[in-house]
């Protein structure tokens, strides 16, 4: 019989289907693509026709299709809904993919192809997007180390394969130290928490046949340290959310780090550069680690300034409740929260009743579809986890893409949300739709109720599903988010700001049991504290991303531990903040090369975002049909088919400073 995984899905939408594959059929499928790919890229590579752009790069783009479906539908699985199958296969198939990306990498006859293509390029006549395509190609081969020879290109394929296997076991190693950790509660433990918190600790219970438990799913131990008045129980949970990735023994992850530093600065090396930083931001619009020092800088003077003024105040408010010694990181959210109630009089526990999951998902699908004309029609298909939904997104009639929806937290998902593209658009070598997966880690309820910035969250990720969906180009290699690791974030951040529009709030911020709309004066109250504690929330991911560039920047660190000790003290973090991401849990920085060098691009895009938005104020607000067709022409239907800096400048007319961001963060002199 024909692996279900190797064979043409007669599905709607060619979506997978789900409930016809085991975890056995896997393995075998990824080898045989594998095998298939490679014979491909050899026809590519030994033909006997002159190098052209349509006989190489075109060639190159019609090879991988099997690979692409296997791997497409393996990784929106195994990150999502892991069990002990996938993540031994995981495992074994890191190495392996490495080890196949190498080979077609440092194919020497193909990579002459390239380059006589390359050196050809302006007698080609090709269109902008297909000299793009060549540029970007040709840079892959010879940042891959195409032009590497002898032991030289040996090493650099040991390399990128022994990094493989570390990123799968850094995120395995997280994984299992989130699963594994949990902390029952009496009824007594729970005293003064809201009935939403009390809701999400029992269903994080009952997944392990438990009582009420706190786990370390970022959606039930947060509100946990918010609210909990129990100092002894905050300090427990905290200090294990800390551990994750330190608790020695086979789970831990500071040997990886350490080792992962080691071979990256290695990698870069190989190829003439001076660190890993140089190689990997010579691509983004950064270009340099001194550009992306001057921005984290510029927003950690007075981010620190105010973070260390509501320290001050947070402490007295400790002392008052008769605890001597100083705040520490396992008091801060519980103390802001009071304070927050105290001058916002804004209670959380009568906030989270007005957002229901379900209606946000409704807000996000409704802001699109009047700044750009999209429907949402539910599909009833098999997936991969019955928590799963999707939808049908059409335009005019016409089929767009197909989105999916996996919003709970289960011991089985990693931490976090993300946006993956289980297949990305393009027009070549044949049409084809995207089709889109957000992940979040919301507490299950009934109904699932949702903090503000669990919203924030849900519109973040849909930010950048509408990135994949709206893509409008030839070539998947250019498609949707296949853009700079520092322009990615831009459609995701500027669409949380469409949650803060008033009239967005009034019709989707409903009560799940009244239905009535949520009261003007508490509306009011959201919005005006939506820059609350900014300080805090900017100091954690400002020392995050410091840490992160300056890993890489100069030699690997031997003991990175160390090293993060030095840069947070150089930089005078604040006693009661601790790092968003500490070392052996930066799964940004160690899962895989995605955001290594590469965390400060969160707020990169942060600058555009906040301007961008400006845009829509300074027009004719939030919905202005002219801006909103911009933003689609210029950035969302474009993927990386233009420089991303060229992109943002046909968008604004200039790119922006970072006043914009200082200002949105309430932290502008």
């Amino acid at each position: 019989m024909t692996n279900i995984l190797l064979a043409d899905w007669d599905t709607p939408f060619g979506l997978a289907p789900f409930d016809r594959i085991s975890d056995d059929d896997f393995a075998p499928a990824f080898e045989a693509a594998m095998a298939e790919d490679l014979g491909e890229v050899e026809k590519v590579a030994n033909s006997t026709e002159p190098p052209t752009f349509e006989n190489t790069i075109e060639g190159m783009m019609r090879t991988g299709a099997a690979l692409d479906q296997v791997a497409g539908t393996f990784y929106s699985v195994a990150g999502a809904d892991s069990n002990d199958a996938r993540e031994a296969l995981m495992r074994d198939i890191a190495p392996k993919l490495s080890a196949h990306s190498s080979a077609i990498y440092s194919n020497q006859a193909l990579f002459r192809r390239i380059q006589t293509v390359w050196e050809a390029r302006e007698t080609l006549e090709l269109t902008p997007e297909q000299a793009r395509v060549l540029m970007l190609m040709h840079r892959n081969f010879v940042r891959a180390g195409a032009a590497l020879d002898g032991d030289d290109g040996a090493r650099m394929t040991a390399v990128k394969g022994r990094l493989a296997e570390l990123g799968t076991a850094f995120t395995q190693n997280l994984l299992a130290d989130e699963r594994s950790w949990f902390m029952e509660l009496s009824e007594a433990d729970m005293e003064g928490l809201p009935g939403f918190v009390i809701s999400a600790l029992r269903g994080a219970g009952e997944e392990r046949d438990l009582g009420p438990c706190v786990t370390l799913s970022r959606s039930v131990i947060t509100p946990f340290l918010q609210f909990s008045p129990r100092r002894d129980l905050r300090q427990k949970a905290f200090a294990a959310w800390a551990a994750r990735g330190a608790n020695g023994g086979k789970t831990d992850n500071r040997d990886i780090a350490a080792e992962t530093l080691k071979l990256r600065q290695e990698r870069a090396e190989l190829l003439g550069y001076a660190d890993f930083a140089s190689y990997k931001l010579e691509t983004e619009m950064a270009g340099d680690a001194g550009s992306v020092r001057d921005l984290l800088m510029q927003v950690w003077t007075p981010a620190k300034a105010a973070a260390l003024a509501d320290q001050s105040v947070l402490e007295e408010m400790l002392h008052a409740d008769g605890i001597e010694g100083p705040l520490e990181p396992w008091d801060w959210r519980y103390y802001a929260e009071k304070r927050r109630q105290a001058e916002h009089d804004l209670d959380e526990g009568a906030v989270k009743p007005y957002f229901q999951l379900e209606k946000m998902i409704e807000a996000a699908f409704a802001c699109s579809e009047r700044l750009f004309g999209l429907s949402f029609a539910p599909l009833d298909v098999p997936l991969y986890h019955p928590d799963c939904r999707a939808w049908e997104v059409k335009r005019d009639g016409e089929t767009v893409a197909v989105f999916i929806g996996d919003y709970f937290a289960r011991g089985s998902k990693r931490s976090g949300a993300w946006c993956s593209a289980m297949r990305a658009q393009r027009k070549f070598p044949d049409v084809q739709i995207p089709i889109v997966v957000n992940v979040c880690n919301f507490a299950k309820g009934n109904p699932a109720l949702l903090s503000y910035d669990d919203a924030r969250t849900l519109f973040h990720e849909f930010g950048h599903a509408l990135h994949q969906m709206l893509s409008d180009v030839t070539y998947e290699m250019v498609s949707g988010t296949s853009v700079a690791r520092d322009f990615v974030e831009l459609p995701s951040q500027l669409y949380e700001h469409w949650l803060e529009v008033p009239e967005v709030l009034s019709t989707y911020a409903t009560h799940y049991e009244t239905g009535e709309a949520m009261p003007q004066d508490l509306l009011d109250k959201v919005l005006a504290a939506a820059t609350y504690d900014m300080g805090f929330q900017t100091v954690e991911y400002v020392a995050s991303a410091m840490v992160d560039l300056e890993f890489h920047s100069g030699p690997a660190p031997a003991d990175p531990m160390q090293k993060q000790a030095e840069v947070l003290e150089n930089m005078g973090l604040p006693r009661a903040i601790v790092m968003r991401h500490a070392t052996p849990q930066f799964a940004h920085v160690f899962a895989g090369d995605g955001y290594s060098s590469g965390y400060y691009s969160y707020m990169w895009s942060e600058v555009m975002d906040a301007d961008a938005f400006a845009a829509f104020e300074e027009a004719g607000g939030a919905f202005d049909a002219q801006m909103a067709e911009r933003l689609e022409e210029f950035i969302l239907s474009k993927g990386g088919s233009v420089e991303a800096e060229v992109l943002y400048t046909k968008f604004r007319g200039r790119m922006p400073g970072v006043d914009a961001l200082l200002k949105g963060r309430g932290l502008a002199a």
